[in-house]
């Protein structure tokens, strides 16, 4: 009997590569994953470039696309909802990814049971990572493991390849370059079998810019994590707040019993009143996060539902 998870036929692939004025790099990212993908079909969406980026991708052989909200994310979720393919290649404008390692990543999802492969980077030269990006990088994907779980050890890779039902049930809601962390996290919430493979990672070519702002985006990255924290471990992230407000109860409270055990009076009432208050606060906090944690709970089943409405990616007996 035949598994209907095996598809009859060979699986469409899509390249989508988001775009901001990378007109020195577009056309070879473009002619690159052309080459090496001969049957796949090639998006370039433009985030109000105003350089020549549309013109050279264009030129190149792309399908573009224009997306008015700026932002990776912006980008990203835009493409997620028009494009339709079996297997998704998410891959930036800027040249410094390998296209020659996209045959292997697809074939690994192929095989299985992999929803998402992650291309983490090896750099060829010290110039590859901007000053910091190695170390903050580190520290994201540090945090994100601790967090949520086993992840990846190169988080903010901007190479990855994804199944059809990885990318429908993602509901992508950030709006810059933070997208690279909710993607990982979306994995390890609903626990869909990902890996990571190295490849290699160069630096921009001669009149390239890097977009990423170190500690704007950084913070922004940071913030993120804690908003999927919140939203995504609200009982973890609630009783967190419970027990510091309850340690400040305490520490506030316990001069105040001192005294009250030897004298019968209550000398510092400022104190005794704001430590009930904070006990009252922690128990709200406590109280807010299993009531959360409940609906994030139904919510998940629900996004469950969704990527289990879409077949598995083996089309590789």
């Amino acid at each position: 009997m035949t598994n209907p998870n095996i598809a009859a036929s060979v699986p469409s692939i899509a390249v989508i590569i988001p775009c901001y004025n990378e007109e020195a790099t577009i056309a070879n990212v473009v002619r690159d994953f052309a080459s090496v993908l001969p049957g796949a079909q090639l998006y370039v969406y433009d985030n109000n470039s105003s350089d020549k980026s549309v013109e050279n991708a264009r030129n190149a052989g792309a399908t573009v696309r224009k997306e008015k909200s700026q932002g990776k994310g912006n980008v990203v979720r835009r493409a997620f909802a028009d494009v339709d393919a079996d297997i998704y290649v998410l891959v930036d404008g800027d040249d410094t990814y390998d296209a020659a390692s996209a045959p292997r990543l697809i074939a690994q999802l192929l095989d299985g049971p992999c929803d998402m492969i992650n291309a983490a980077r090896v750099e060829k030269s010290e110039l590859a990572y901007r000053k910091g990006h190695r170390f903050g990088n580190w520290a994201i994907s540090t945090m994100v493991a601790i967090l949520f779980g086993r992840s990846c050890n190169d988080v903010l890779s901007g190479y990855r390849v994804f199944s059809k039902r990885f990318v429908k049930s993602f509901p992508a809601l950030a709006r810059g370059f933070e997208i690279e962390t909710e993607l990982t996290v979306h994995a390890l919430q609903l626990r869909m079998p990902m890996a990571e493979t190295e490849t290699p990672y160069k630096e921009r070519p001669a009149g390239s810019f890097s977009k990423l702002n170190t500690f704007r985006d950084g913070f922004r990255i940071l913030f993120t994590i804690i908003h999927l924290l919140k939203e995504e471990k609200p009982l973890l992230f609630f009783s967190s707040i419970s027990a510091v407000l309850l340690i400040g109860a305490f520490l506030l409270g316990i001069p105040v019993i001192e005294d009250f055990m030897k004298t019968g009076l209550v000398p510092r009432l400022p104190s005794a009143v704001l430590a009930t208050g904070l006990v009252i606060l922690s128990s709200l906090s406590l109280t807010c996060g299993l009531i959360l944690d409940s609906l994030t709970r139904a919510r998940l089943e629900l996004k469950r539902l969704g990527y289990l409405s879409y077949s598995a990616p083996y089309y590789k007996k």
